[in-house]
């Protein structure tokens, strides 16, 4: 019998894809005695955007998630999804820093490293393939699936070869956003299984509905081992039901030996635990295929649809979606998986959003078109890049060959507040969250709501706050409010930032209600922090909310047209903000970390004419 095994990604994947991997640890331990039961060839439990969830919006530890699991799974390999040489950041890390994230991985409890390239670049998996291989642990290479003029079954097939001939213990084929169809699926595993003698997995998104279908005909082809997510967490741009795909190989020569009795009460547990998360909910809970034109993954259609929302633009997506493509080519057809899907997204949302193309271009953008996360499978478009990075030299070696070693110098710059090296390769993966968590936890709290004062004739009393914590539905929230906009009709914008993430609420015209002992209920709910709105040409504003990463100049700077005087972070890629005409800096109205809307104005240049 040639029977297949499962992986269940219900803890990493399927939460992702469905409710914003927002599930909590707490929340797995309970069904984790019956997960560790079944049999399952492994658990998909960390990678992806689980460890950035966890920081940035969970409050948890993601080491200490993985060190819960991994005593709760005693019987069952536990697997994760490895970005190769980005890990789970968005930048190439250093030799140094993928060898030591790899081996505290490994030692946390991590058995199968499911290692990627978004590029499928296979210089880019070199180092993490063989800091795997000195753990003794399991390293899976992947093939990222996409379709373009580039990308066809030889090249795929080839890539597999390739991997095997690095030392892979065996080969995953990832379709993260759907695209493969039966007929596809049957000749490229039928391919890909006659090259090569190490076991072929398939990652297939259901996202347009084929899953199951490519999942079976994969089979007949020679794979042995199939991703699937638990019945309550599966379909949509999650996986092909767990339960299902058992049922369906029963009594065919592939059966895969697990009991369906238990894997439904697993189901039912999951169930419940889902509806906890119901406000993370996507919008997409049948097929979608406008994925197979748009090839945009089930994650990234929330993200943009999130950003469109806090700019009053949803009935724009449709705009979005057709740029991505034409970005994609202008990027020299990437496949659209992390960090390129955000790299082609986020272009897209600004090309729409600005009314020119790449009037605003990304730095990741910018560093992509310099050769910095690899070789593009096709040419750039030579406009575009010139546009990007000028007369900038574009590379055509290993990335990471430039970098020097990091591992010092990331455990010079987070000081005592890291307790172990997992604690560095927190501050390595997300300097900003990271260095945010690491400081709360030794303060022994999340972040505290500053206690206001304002004086009220002879008596003093306590403003109303205007950053505070709130609990909904179990799921903590830390809010902030950063500014109000201008009336529109009878509603009025207010900005603020929810666990860090900028947010627009359209709230009832407050003129129109009675403020408390005189306040001013417009400038107390801004918080006195309101910045002018954009009137004059100096007047530097950012295209989308976000965050202040870095300010580049200071009050008095006498500055050139193009000159850069902010760095901006939104969808978790960097905007390089540049003065828009000759002048002197006269006013600075940010600093580092603080969250900014459209039309605000963040710096002021006085023109020199």
């Amino acid at each position: 019998m040639n029977k297949v095994y499962i992986t269940d990604v219900a803890l990493r994947d399927a939460h992702q894809s469905l409710i914003a991997t927002r599930m909590r640890t707490d929340d797995m331990l309970p069904v984790c005695e019956q997960l560790d039961r079944v049999g399952y060839w492994s658990l998909e439990v960390w990678g992806g955007a689980t460890y950035d969830a966890c920081l940035r919006f969970l409050q948890e530890d993601p080491w200490e998630r993985l060190q819960r699991l991994r005593k709760a799974l005693p019987n069952t390999r536990l697997q994760m999804l490895l970005r190769g040489q980005n890990l789970l950041g968005y930048r190439h890390y250093s030799d140094d820093v993928v060898r030591a994230f790899v081996e505290r991985s490994a030692d946390n409890g991590i058995d199968v490293f499911r290692i990627f390239d978004a590029l499928n670049d296979n210089r880019n998996l070199e180092t993490a393939i063989e800091a795997v291989q000195q753990t003794g642990k399991h390293a899976q290479g992947t093939i990222c699936y996409t379709t373009s003029p580039v990308h066809n079954i030889e090249t795929f097939t080839e890539q597999a070869r390739i991997l095997e001939s690095m030392g892979c213990n065996s080969i995953a084929v990832k379709d993260m956003a759907g695209l493969l169809t039966p007929q596809i699926t049957a000749e490229l595993f039928n391919n890909i299984c006659s090259v090569t003698t190490l076991p072929v997995h398939l990652h297939c998104h259901a996202t347009a509905g084929m899953a199951e279908m490519c999942l079976m005909k994969a089979v007949e082809n020679g794979c042995r081992h199939i991703d699937t997510a638990i019945s309550s967490l599966s379909g949509g741009p999650s996986h092909a039901a767990t339960e299902s795909m058992v049922s369906a190989l029963q009594q065919t020569g592939y059966d895969t030996g697990l009991e369906l009795e238990a894997l439904q009460g697993i189901g039912q547990y999951f169930r419940e635990v889902r509806k906890k998360y119901a406000q993370f909910e996507g919008e997409n809970y049948g097929p979608d295929t406008r994925v197979q034109i748009y090839q945009v993954p089930g994650g990234m259609i929330s993200n943009l649809y999130s950003q469109l929302r806090e700019q009053g633009a949803v009935e724009r997506i449709s705009e979005v979606f057709d740029e991505i493509p034409r970005v994609r080519k202008d990027l020299g057809y990437p496949p659209l998986v992390t960090p390129t899907s955000q790299i082609v997204g986020t272009q897209a949302l600004l090309n729409v959003l600005t009314g020119k193309r790449y009037e605003t271009i990304t730095n990741e953008v910018k560093l992509y078109l310099q050769g910095r996360y690899g070789k593009a499978p096709a040419a750039f478009d030579p406009a575009v890049q010139k546009q990007a990075i000028g007369s900038e030299e574009s590379i055509d070696v290993r990335p990471a060959d430039l970098l020097e070693d990091e591992m010092d110098k990331l455990r010079t710059e987070i000081g005592k507040i890291a307790h172990s090296e997992e604690d560095v390769l927190t501050y390595a993966m997300f300097p900003e969250i990271g260095k945010d968590f690491l400081t709360n936890r030794s303060k022994h709290a999340v972040s505290a709501s500053p206690e206001n004062t304002a004086p009220t004739g002879t008596a003093e009393r306590r403003a109303r706050p205007t950053e505070f914590n709130v609990t909904l539905h179990g799921e903590p929230y830390h809010i902030k409010i950063t500014g109000t906009g201008h009336r529109q009709q009878d509603n009025r914008p207010f900005y603020m930032t929810v666990n860090g993430i900028p947010e627009e609420v359209l709230v009832e015209i407050l003129d129109e209600i009675p403020a408390a002992d005189g306040d001013n209920v417009n400038s107390r709910a801004a918080g006195g922090s309101q910045r002018p709105r954009a009137t004059r040409p100096g007047d530097i504003t950012t295209s989308m909310p976000g965050t202040i990463i870095d300010v580049l100049v200071a009050v008095g700077d006498a500055i050139e047209a193009g000159t850069p005087v902010l760095i901006t972070e939104a969808m978790k890629m960097e905007t390089e903000i540049q003065s828009p005409l000759a002048g002197k800096v006269s006013a600075i109205n940010v600093s580092k970390g603080d969250s900014v809307n459209p039309d605000e104005t963040l710096v002021e240049i006085e023109s020199e004419s």
